[in-house]
């Protein structure tokens, strides 16, 4: 059975820093296309940042030079470091995972497992 469980989030002031986790069961994030997503109020769900071992790291473009993901193969584990936050970074925070090769580039493509989110609030 596979899982994906975040945590991390919380409320922090503008400028802040966070930094997400997410534990993976049932598979590993190494063979993996593995990503950051987050959903704002009244907003559709957007792509964040992923990681996979043909892309390497990619970030959308308003967390460029501010977000970094990793991901730790030893412990199975996918991160997100934040710095210098902004409320428009709030957001319920998602990790996902896939293996199944895709034609799409990673922020757009589909992904079949899901954390169950973690918020995250900048004021």
């Amino acid at each position: 059975h596979v899982q994906l469980v975040e945590s991390g989030g919380g409320l922090v002031q503008v400028g802040g820093s966070l930094r997400l986790s997410c534990g993976a069961s049932g598979h590993e994030v190494r063979s993996s296309c593995v990503g950051w997503f987050r959903q704002a109020p009244g907003k559709a769900r957007e792509g964040v940042a992923t990681i996979d071992s043909e892309n390497g790291p990619t970030y959308t473009g308003s967390v460029k030079g501010r977000f970094t993901i990793s991901r730790d193969n030893n412990t199975n584990t996918l991160y997100l470091q934040m710095d210098r936050l902004i409320p428009g970074d709030t957001g319920v925070y998602y990790c996902a995972a896939d293996m199944r090769p895709s034609m799409l580039p990673p922020l757009v493509r589909a992904y079949s497992v899901w954390g169950q989110g973690t918020q995250v609030t900048v004021s």
